[in-house]
């Protein structure tokens, strides 16, 4: 787990909170990029199926490589962060998801396992913007509004998960050739060649624009005046001991991230098949791809909305009550058809909205200098991105997409358990 260290700042200069607003306006570009390279994942997942032919398990290997790479890389990570600083350490995370853009020129020409590659050095990246950029909102300014701050900066992050989906249907799927499977197959095998090249090499442009924003990016971080953010040392005697699971709260907070993550990336991936479907939406993917830009941007409404919100109601009732509404919506999707399940799938990013600012927050409530520790667990705890969209893309290969959304219901399920139990847990604390 991440061993760096996010106890409250000490020794901060006069003229704070104005260095503070500043920062957070710099680091709030960071959650801009990474929202829009994530949900980016969402039109190449079906661009990509239909260009290898692949099953819906083998589609989802694009979110397990991508969110395996929290995973294996959030404990390195910690401890670059540890050692090299916040803003160093998010240079470094844009120069790395500079470079795995810069692969996908290459992928396309490469094949299907070249693009698993790129996927998981872009989200190394993310992971290392990540790890530094979570914990320093948490700690520029008031620790009881810690959780609204978050949620701020997650609105940007969904501003760009929005714009996201309309930039990858216009410039990858609205780009190529409509071809249908029966006139794939009456194509020769030469012509099908052609054919999938052309479709893969659609990628290749917006994905240079990319590496070049985030190039440019690092260098203005680079040179960035942001605070210095120090920390109290520990020594022998201070330094806590025991297992910091301990903390029950922390324990479930992880947990909950894992499933949260999971169910809102997987339901993300599969909207563009799901909305094609002839009982759903009936339309193409550049069409469909449009209406994903709703889901992630009804997020972003409802974390601005959350912001004000959240700093006079309870985190964990508020919790409790969008994943009830999560559960309600996903049940209408499974159950009904056409614009009635379509729209239904699509308003659960509204309840989405505040879930992953308000469980980081509750999950590392009261760690105290254990806290960046804390947070290199909910960092490896977005494994879930990787792990429940593929064991949604089992159940869509054996039952269909519709009846694989049941997956999502069992996630936002345990969501409500921790946001409902959580005031338990701090029973002494207001604030909860």
């Amino acid at each position: 787990m991440a061993q760096f260290s996010a106890a409250a700042p000490t020794g901060m200069a006069q003229g704070a909170d104005q260095s503070n607003v500043r920062s957070l306006v710099i680091v709030t570009i960071l959650f801009f990029m990474w929202g829009m390279l994530t949900s980016l994942n969402d039109i190449l997942i079906p661009h990509l199926k239909s260009v290898y032919t692949l099953s819906y398990v083998q589609a989802m290997l694009v979110q397990f490589c991508f969110f395996g790479a929290y995973f294996v890389v959030s404990v390195p990570a910690g401890g670059l962060v540890k050692r090299i600083g916040y803003q160093s350490g998010a240079v470094t995370g844009l120069l790395i998801a500079a470079s795995g853009c810069g692969m996908f020129y290459f992928a396309a020409t490469s094949g299907y396992a070249v693009f698993l590659l790129a996927f998981f050095v872009l989200a190394a990246g993310i992971t290392i913007l990540q790890v530094a950029a979570n914990p320093f909102v948490t700690l520029l300014g008031n620790p009881s509004t810690a959780s609204s701050r978050l949620t701020l900066t997650q609105a940007f992050n969904s501003l760009g998960t929005t714009v996201g989906p309309l930039f990858g249907g216009l410039l990858i799927l609205g780009g190529t050739a409509v071809v249908t499977h029966e006139q794939l197959q009456l194509m020769t095998e030469a012509e099908r060649l052609t054919h999938r090249a052309a479709e893969a090499a659609a990628v290749q442009g917006p994905y240079l624009l990319l590496a070049g924003t985030l190039l440019i990016l690092a260098l203005l971080f680079a040179f960035a005046r942001l605070p210095k953010v120090e920390h109290a040392a520990e020594s022998a005697l201070t330094a806590p001991t025991g297992s910091i699971f301990a903390h029950r709260n922390l324990l479930l907070g992880a947990i909950a991230i894992f499933l949260y993550v999971g169910g809102e990336v997987s339901i993300g991936s599969f909207l563009v098949n799901f909305i094609e479907e002839p009982h759903i939406g009936a339309m193409p993917a550049a069409q469909a791809a449009t209406y994903v830009s709703y889901y992630w941007g009804l997020a972003m409404v409802g974390r601005f909305i959350g912001f004000a919100v959240m700093r006079y109601a309870s985190p964990g009732k508020i919790l409790a009550f969008n994943a009830s509404g999560a559960i309600a919506l996903i049940l209408l999707t499974v159950l009904s058809e056409g614009k009635v399940a379509m729209w239904a799938i699509l308003f659960v990013g509204l309840f989405n909205s505040i879930m992953f600012p308000t469980i980081f927050s509750m999950a590392v409530h009261g760690l105290g200098v254990r806290t960046g520790q804390g947070s290199g667990v909910l960092c490896m705890a977005i494994v879930g991105g990787a792990i429940v969209p593929f064991a949604q893309g089992a159940l869509a290969d054996r039952f269909g997409v519709q009846m694989s959304f049941y997956l999502p219901i069992v996630c936002y399920a345990f969501i409500l358990y921790f946001g409902y139990t959580y005031r338990r847990l701090f029973l002494k604390d207001p604030a909860t």
